[in-house]
């Protein structure tokens, strides 16, 4: 499975770059506003910070506007992946995009139906919202699992990477059902290290070797 890190915060992006377990980047109009920061700035700076994708979101509705700014953020860097939502344009845009051999990322999935769309108009990452259809009191896992069986009855190459993912059970929900990658904000990776197990045998063993009086 793939981790992505769903963020606009460079400081974050680079200490868990150093850790190994960073595949990607994903972003959007709200992390990045979030930062602070210009957009185009902040996208190259992100890009040079991993080696796999980044999305990075266009804003325009219609398929020329897409068009459009897909070209200025795909000159970025070569590992930009073009975020484009599930609608009509979008998928227009999608299919334009990658037949040319760019990456895209369709967001805002919330059917296996629209996931099964966005399959065929040859996306290389759809984005189901888990927490955001969980809210809604729909079953976010359930839809990952859909979306998993489609893929798999008909060889879809469509990676499906889980989105919203607000806690680590999603998380091992998602890994347990196939999903390809996960994108989560940094509090929850660095959630996933955290054990009172873990701790309480790191307590008993620096505890053990005070007593020995010796250093490494």
């Amino acid at each position: 499975m793939k981790f992505f890190v769903d963020t606009a915060d460079t400081a974050e992006i680079a200490e868990l770059a150093e850790t190994g377990l960073l595949d990607g980047v994903t972003t959007n109009p709200s992390l990045i506003a979030k930062s602070g920061r210009d957009f185009m700035e902040v996208t190259k700076e992100i890009c040079g910070l991993v080696d796999g994708p980044v999305s990075a979101e266009v804003v325009a509705l219609d398929h020329e506007g897409m068009m459009r700014e897909a070209e200025i953020l795909r000159k970025i860097a070569d590992n930009v992946c073009i975020k484009v939502p599930l609608t009509i344009d979008g998928l227009k845009t999608c299919k334009k995009l990658t037949s040319d051999g760019t990456m895209v990322n369709v967001t805002l999935c919330f059917s296996a139906n629209q996931a099964l769309l966005a399959a065929k108009a040859g996306a290389s990452f759809i984005s189901p919202f888990i927490g955001r259809h969980d809210d809604n009191g729909l079953d976010g896992i359930a839809l990952i699992e859909d979306i998993r069986l489609i893929y798999d009855n008909y060889a879809f190459e469509t990676e499906i990477l889980a989105a919203s993912i607000r806690h680590p059970i999603h998380l091992l929900q998602c890994a347990k059902i196939g999903a390809d990658v996960a994108t989560m904000p940094p509090a929850v990776i660095k959630g996933l290290f955290k054990h009172v197990l873990t701790d309480k045998g790191i307590e008993g063993f620096l505890a053990d070797w005070a007593k020995t009086g010796q250093t490494i």
